[in-house]
């Protein structure tokens, strides 16, 4: 289904006005391929799952006085989400990008439920590096997903699929996961806002695991507010309940760590960084330095230490026992069998590592409000990253891989451009970092580096009756 527009608001202007989801089928495939993007898509609902799910917006339009009262009701009325294919729809097969794991959910994910009941309707499941394990986006037998404007640069993963579709029109929101990044880097590369919650405030039911403690599910989106209203339709205050000290928003003048030096930053890529620094002191912020060595130790310990056991746990079984037409991508089947290796006492010991570097992070993050960082240092080519698969993605993640170790929440925003070697143009973005549960106060600060006049809106944890 293919959408034109840009906001929450004018989406439901076009609904109302009979631009209905079903009748836009066809151009959701047809844009997709004329962008070159078929591999975007696993799976496109069919026309009479649309036509059953028009049936029933149109009839519980008809059970409310008012627009006022329905949208109210169900916030994000007709709006079309793509949806990561490691999400389970009820009906729908879910893949994880991987032919011989297939099977058809008997329930949706409770993410994908909660969305239906604000009104919203789904219109595919969508590739992403396979079991989400990359940042890369061509770990999938079903082809390498593209940027949306570079047909030669990878569209970032594992959330491909879900952020190429948004970033062509063809959904309005996109629904991801992010263990290490994989929502957060292919929102940079195509320019979108990607939200990623604290640990556990979005329900994973229904997801298919990469790295149980540290999944998360996340919300893409063209613009923020779209963005804060799904994440407060999709979170929860029952499997993680938010504190009674809940900020809701930054304070006047935020204090923002920035990184005292940037390291694995292509040419120009820290240039558009320092860029983005001085926006956010032209904002109003108080700008600080901070050393990012434990942070970075941290972010290490994901893929090289034992911690990488809980891939193996999580579908390792599955990758050993699978026959060689199963469709395993060799870069990922490598990795989570050789999670397999570790010790018990080995995963003990770098979870007390990981304990350890947290305390020092935040004690140098103490009087902060939050730390900018760039959201990936570089995006290289397809032929990049087949040249060197596992080395690519780990610089990619730089600035990603600490995140959800930590226990922090994100929003990642774009800033600007980045002019390359060749003379071809990058999407840039950052990503605003807070500690958990200040997920109000990064959506802030990203509001005001994106230029974005808030006023009395209320925040998505407010929204999501957090506090």
């Amino acid at each position: 289904m293919a959408s034109t527009l840009s906001t929450l608001a004018d989406w439901q202007r076009a609904y109302r006005d009979g631009a209905a989801p079903a009748r836009q089928l066809g151009a959701l495939r047809e844009r997709l391929l004329a962008r070159g993007q078929d591999a975007a898509v696993i799976h496109l609902a069919g026309t009479a799952e649309l036509q059953a799910r028009l049936v029933a917006l149109q009839a519980l339009e008809a059970a409310h006085a008012d627009r006022a009262a329905l949208l109210r009701a169900h916030p994000l009325w007709g709006i079309p989400f793509a949806v990561k294919d490691n999400i389970d729809i009820a009906g729908a097969p879910t893949t994880a990008a991987c032919p011989a794991f297939t099977h058809v959910a008997e329930r949706s994910a409770e993410v994908v439920r909660r969305l239906e009941a604000a009104g919203a309707v789904w219109i595919a499941k969508t590739n992403l590096d396979q079991f989400a394990t990359g940042l890369v986006g061509t770990r999938s037998p079903y082809g390498a997903v593209r940027d949306a404007r570079r047909p030669d640069r990878i569209s970032g993963g594992s959330s491909s699929g879900s952020a190429v579709a948004v970033a062509i029109g063809a959904a309005d929101l996109g629904i991801a996961t992010d263990t290490a990044g994989s929502g957060r880097v292919p929102a940079a590369y195509q320019g979108l806002v990607g939200i990623k919650a604290t640990v556990g405030l979005v329900s994973t039911a229904g997801v298919v695991p990469a790295c149980p403690s540290y999944d998360c599910v996340t919300i893409l989106a063209r613009d923020l507010t779209t963005a804060e209203q799904a994440m407060a339709v999709m979170s929860t205050t029952t499997q993680r309940p938010w504190p009674t000290s809940t900020r809701f928003a930054a304070p006047a003048v935020p204090v923002l760590a920035v990184p005292t030096e940037l390291p694995a930053m292509a040419p120009g890529w820290d240039v558009a960084f320092q860029r983005a620094v001085e926006a956010a002191r032209d904002a109003g912020m108080r700008v600080v330095p901070l050393d990012l060595t434990d942070f970075l130790a941290a972010a290490r310990l994901l893929y090289d230490g034992a911690l990488v056991a809980e891939r193996t746990e999580a579908v390792g079984d599955f990758i050993i026992g699978a026959g060689d037409d199963a469709g395993l991508d060799p870069t990922v089947a490598a990795i989570i069998g050789a999670g397999g290796s570790h010790s018990a006492t080995a995963l003990l010991r770098d979870r007390r590592e990981l304990d350890r570097l947290r305390e020092r992070a935040f004690r140098e993050l103490e009087h902060c409000d939050a730390l900018l960082v760039p959201t990936a240092p570089l995006q290289p080519t397809l032929a990049e990253v087949a040249a060197d698969p596992v080395g690519v993605n780990a610089r990619i993640g730089t600035y990603t891989n600490f995140c959800n170790l930590f226990d922090m929440s994100a929003v990642a925003v774009p800033a600007g451009e980045v002019v390359e070697p060749d003379g071809t143009t990058a999407q840039f973005g950052v990503t605003v970092l807070g500690r958990s549960f200040d997920d109000a106060v990064v959506a802030d600060i990203a509001a005001r580096l994106s230029g974005v006049e808030r006023g009395a809106v209320p925040s998505w944890p407010e929204r999501a009756g957090a506090g």
